[in-house]
């Protein structure tokens, strides 16, 4: 069977088509940008016509340079960037721009409500968050949760704000658009923090609503993201080039099927993400919190399981600013010592290159550490102020080694979550390592060493995201079990063991690496406040 899966980021989406039977395989793809507008208030926006635009382009150019017809794709799902505000009105149209997950406008409106109170934790109402974590084992502390968009657009576009009909999420205002019905799946619901798990009441939570004097009547249906919402419409159909009436699943979050797209669907199982962000996520079959680190136990795509998830905001953004402003800076070392027609003869993309150059580098980067705390720090410390940094240059170190630090101080911090996430539950042996950054068998091997564990990667480790949407899709039209599925078609292609040399370099580094926050939190604040 043809799948067709919209993996929708923060800048673009790229259009997955998959074939799957005794195995998945991505047979194409195709990119498409859109904006994200950001504003001096803390805004960070989106537009929906270039959303569409870019789906509809994406879908055009999968079967125009394919030899698949539109008539044999047999379903549809997304899985899409989360914690985003889409208000429409009754026919599932946007009121506004929506809101992408960075927008922090509503700051003021998080500080007057959950900064009350004469007992704080974190900055927080003790009385508000346990009611929280009573019900779903997580919490609003941070600007950028949903709820204070919600309540930014009360205060300060009430004419918006009276013409709401429903509050979405990216992926469920696009499944709307595609369907015309309109729903929320249950993972972008819990990702409100106004969604009950416990187990048989799950739904919105009318205490919580209540409390954050969120009006239910915005509040949506709420299905399963294994769920059929419905058949595409002949409009959506007519404008993304396909036939009316495929079905349309629920799919829901990018974090929501990462790890069935990476084969971890066993109780315990653990996997490692590196993209853009990163994160140290271990499948249960119960829900826990760790307030101390913010972890906590997110939804899954199968309903009774969640995702403990430990996240790191930049980690592959950080080796991407290492090539923009380390290796393709005004010096240009890199490509004058090989001439860029020979790059591109040899490597896939210059990371591969960077990551070749790296392995060059003693382990432990000839004392240089590095923190990946680019756009601040979610855990296993909240602070929007941290930065990242250099630590340790001398003289005789150069660009490589610089290089090298970056890639180790992701893992060092990979490890802090890892290890964290073992203190509350047990976490697995070989890991699977998915996104971006698992194509390098240099950062593959950096993270065996600084972990102590196996590391195992798996095909199409980039669409991962994407490849558990579609097995979500295909277990739906098969009637079997998802989980069953991705154990059966998802296997480990490359395995990295830990060399026990590099032992003691990354001990040692690792501890001081732990340290580097604790004494410059003070100094972080002071610049960045």
């Amino acid at each position: 069977m043809y799948i067709i899966i919209y993996d929708f980021g923060t800048s673009g989406v790229k259009t997955c088509l998959f074939h799957i039977e005794t195995e998945i395989r991505l047979i194409a793809s195709s990119i498409a940008d859109y904006g994200l507008y950001i504003s001096d208030d803390g805004g960070a926006e989106q537009d929906t016509e270039e959303w569409w635009e870019a789906l509809c382009s994406t879908t055009h150019d999968l079967i125009q340079k394919t030899d698949i017809k539109a008539t044999q794709i047999e379903g549809i799902a997304f899985c899409s960037q989360m914690q985003g505000a889409v208000f429409v009105d009754e026919n599932g149209n946007a009121l506004r721009r929506p809101m992408n997950y960075l927008d922090q406008k509503g700051v003021k409106e998080y500080k007057e409500c959950m900064g009350s109170g004469l007992i704080k934790v974190s900055g927080c109402s003790l009385y508000k968050l346990l009611r929280n974590l009573i019900v779903n084992y997580a919490g609003s502390t941070s600007a950028k949760d949903p709820v204070w968009k919600y309540k930014w657009v009360e205060n300060n576009e009430p004419e918006v704000f009276r013409k709401i009909y429903k509050w979405l999420d990216i992926g469920d205002y696009l499944t709307s658009r595609c369907t015309g019905r309109i729903i929320r799946t249950a993972d972008t619901a819990f990702a409100t923090f106004l969604y009950d798990t416990r187990k048989g009441r799950e739904g919105w939570n009318k205490g919580l609503l209540k409390m954050y004097k969120v009006d239910p009547a915005h509040m949506p249906e709420i299905i399963d993201c294994t769920d059929l919402v419905g058949g595409l419409t002949e409009k959506a159909a007519s404008e993304l080039g396909l036939v009316p009436g495929i079905p349309v699943f629920g799919g829901g979050g990018d974090t929501t099927f990462v790890n069935i797209g990476a084969g971890c669907t066993r109780p315990g199982d653990t996997h490692i993400y590196v993209g853009t962000s990163g994160w140290v996520s271990t499948y249960l079959d119960y829900q826990t919190v760790d307030i101390d680190a913010m972890i906590t136990g997110v939804l899954s795509a199968k309903h009774g399981y969640f995702n403990y998830y430990a996240e790191l905001e930049t980690a592959g953004k950080c080796f991407e600013w290492v090539m923009d402003h380390l290796a393709l800076d005004e010096i240009g070392v890199y490509l004058k010592t090989v001439p860029v027609t020979d790059l591109q003869s040899q490597y896939r993309s210059l990371y591969d290159y960077l990551s070749e150059e790296v392995g060059k580098v003693p382990p432990g980067a000839n004392g240089v550490i590095f923190t990946p705390w680019m756009h601040g720090n979610r855990c296993p410390f909240e602070d929007s102020h941290a930065g990242g940094m250099f630590f340790n240059l001398r003289v005789e170190n150069g660009k490589r080694d610089m290089i090298r630090a970056v890639l180790e101080g992701i893992c060092y911090h990979l490890r802090w979550l890892l290890e964290c996430e073992a203190k509350k539950v047990k976490t697995s042996d070989p890991i699977r390592f998915v996104g971006g950054l698992a194509l390098s068998s240099v950062a593959c091997q950096i993270l065996a060493d600084i972990t102590g564990r196996t590391i195992e990667t798996i095909d199409n480790t980039q669409e991962v995201g994407a490849t558990g949407t579609a097995l979500v899709v295909a277990a739906g039209l098969k009637g079997i079990d998802v989980l069953e599925l991705s154990r059966r078609l998802v296997k480990a292609d490359r395995t990295f063991i830990p060399n026990v040399k590099n032992r003691e370099v990354y001990e040692r580094n690792y501890l001081v690496f732990k340290k580097l926050y604790r004494s410059n939190a003070p100094h972080f604040k002071r610049l960045n406040t």
